[in-house]
């Protein structure tokens, strides 16, 4: 399958053509104001480099850091009305709790608390207050707020209702767009209510976001599927991304590490992608990002999306080193490196300055850091080496050393042996693996239950939750003859009656393949 993955960053956005498993062509292109732009020049150059028409691309997979972007600098945020039902527990902790107030400003923090929900072993924590429902909904319906998210106690195990406040609203407010929390978040009622508001807040940008990468494509003349990168290393489809933006938060490391083990074939392994300012840290497990258990801060919001288990530090081609090199970071010129980079004519010490003077690197004009003395050279770089020692023992799985595989701009910054590692690895294209790990993707799909071995046998069980991740897989545009199951999770559940687990399964699948349309627009 001839298919093109490309990844939307806040300074280069990044392009590879894949015929199969053959790479044919990658490329770097800058990432500008409109988006549209620095993909459409990624998708012309690799096209020219691999000598392929346009109209003959069958796929094309993207990632993207702009609804990340959007809720850390608290823009594109449309304002949201949260409904809670969940009373009488919970009342002292309403919707919005915890926010920081510029965010909570932004979404507008309109909200309901009502009688319902369920309880962790699916007793009925209280009847569905219809009435107090009904009042609510009018309240939005004369509002000029037209998204909403809603968060039932435990309905990741009884959906209902959410499902039926959802079904009023749709009867209400036609125009509505909603995020139910159980489809979006896992156990946790204040992390995935938290988790449904912004996903609702970014619900109008989604759609305009997706209509500009399609039409980005309708420029080039494709016809062909559109995908975007989630969060586990796995696809959604157009549609889908317009339902839940929020699920492609971590898209960028995540597709750095699935490149980084199409580059090597290392299933197992732990990768650093050293960018302009940061270097992410995560670890590969049978060749997919290890997951985070923790709580994930998205903008200084608490949510329980799942996300890949990535330490960032400030280490980059463009962090600033001190006069006497014992500084790194976390400061950096970012993505205005080849303007204020010494050896760009600029002002600025950065790693990069310090790669040149060292020969690592061949880049600008070595002349202009050759007067940096040697020893402020070599603590620079000393430096820079422990920084990326101890940031990756600490995320060694178990404490047990793994290779190391460096991908990004900056993975030549890196020439000395890392002790931390059983062996160091640049690939070949490895500045582009993010592209390549997104064009690799494959369709996936998760189901999660709370349940009992006592009342329903464990074989029947994984079954059970085995078949609806498999659902969520097809909906999301797999092959159903391709899909599976690549984590099982069972986690025992202490205060509730012998035999409850929580389990969680995970299944993979190649994507639907279609035929490009004719030539195109």
């Amino acid at each position: 399958m001839l298919r093109i993955g490309i990844d939307v960053g806040g300074t280069h956005t990044d392009a590879a053509l894949l015929d199969g498993d053959v790479l044919l062509a990658s490329t770097k292109a800058a990432t500008t104001a409109d988006v549209v732009t620095g993909i459409t020049n990624a998708f012309d150059a690799v096209l020219a480099d691999g000598k392929i028409a346009a109209s003959a691309v069958q796929c094309v997979m993207i990632g993207t850091t702009q609804f990340t972007n959007a809720v850390i600098e608290r823009r594109e945020l449309a304002p949201v009305a949260a409904i809670r039902i969940g009373l009488p527990s919970g009342k002292g902790l309403p919707p919005f709790t915890a926010w920081p107030d510029d965010i909570a400003s932004a979404i507008g923090g309109m909200s309901f608390m009502v009688a319902g929900g369920y309880l962790y072993d699916g007793e009925l924590l209280a009847p569905l207050d219809e009435a107090a429902i009904d009042k609510a909904v009018a309240q939005i319906a004369a509002s000029p707020v037209r998204n909403v998210a809603i968060a039932s106690a435990f309905s990741p195990l009884n959906a209902a209702p959410e499902e039926s406040v959802a079904a009023k609203i749709r009867l209400a407010i036609p125009n509505a767009r909603i995020t139910c929390s159980h489809t979006i978040g896992g156990l946790g009622l204040l992390e995935r209510e938290n988790a449904a508001i912004l996903n609702a807040a970014l619900l109008p940008f989604a759609s305009r976001v997706v209509t500009s990468f399609e039409a980005a494509l309708v420029q080039r003349g494709m016809t062909c599927p559109l995908y975007i990168s989630q969060n586990d290393g796995t696809l959604m489809g157009a549609e889908f991304v317009r339902q839940f933006p929020a699920l492609t938060f971590a898209s960028g490391p995540t597709n750095s590490l699935r490149g980084a083990w199409k580059l090597t074939g290392l299933e197992d392994a732990i990768v650093v992608d050293i960018g302009g300012t940061t270097s992410d840290i995560g670890v590969l497990q049978s060749g997919f990002p290890r997951e985070s258990y923790n709580i994930i801060d998205i903008g200084g919001v608490r949510t329980n999306f799942r996300m890949p288990d990535i330490l960032a530090i400030g280490v980059g081609g463009g962090s600033l080193v001190s006069a006497d090199g014992l500084q790194i970071g976390p400061q950096s010129v970012g993505h205005h490196l080849t303007s204020e980079g010494l050896v760009f004519g600029g002002d600025q010490r950065t790693l990069t300055d310090i790669a040149v003077a060292a020969g690592a690197f061949d880049l600008g004009d070595r002349a202009r850091v050759s007067d940096l003395p040697a020893g402020l050279v070599n603590t620079a770089r000393g430096g820079m080496h422990s920084m990326l020692n101890n940031a990756i023992d600490s995320m060694r799985p178990g404490g047990r050393k793994l290779p190391v595989i460096l991908v990004g701009g900056g993975a030549g910054l890196v020439t000395e042996t890392l002790d931390a590692a059983t062996q160091t690895i640049i690939p070949p294209n490895s500045g582009t693996a993010n592209a390549i790990g997104a064009a690799i993707a494959q369709i996936g799909g998760e189901a999660e239950q709370m349940l009992s071995y006592q009342q329903i046998p464990r074989e029947e069980a994984l079954a059970q939750v085995t078949a609806e991740a498999e659902r969520a897989a097809v909906a999301a545009g797999g092959d159903p003859a391709s899909l599976t199951v690549v984590d099982v999770s069972e986690t025992p559940v202490p205060y509730m009656e012998e035999g409850a687990m929580r389990l969680r399964v995970k299944t993979v699948g190649a994507l639907m393949a279609r035929e490009p349309q004719g030539d195109g627009a």
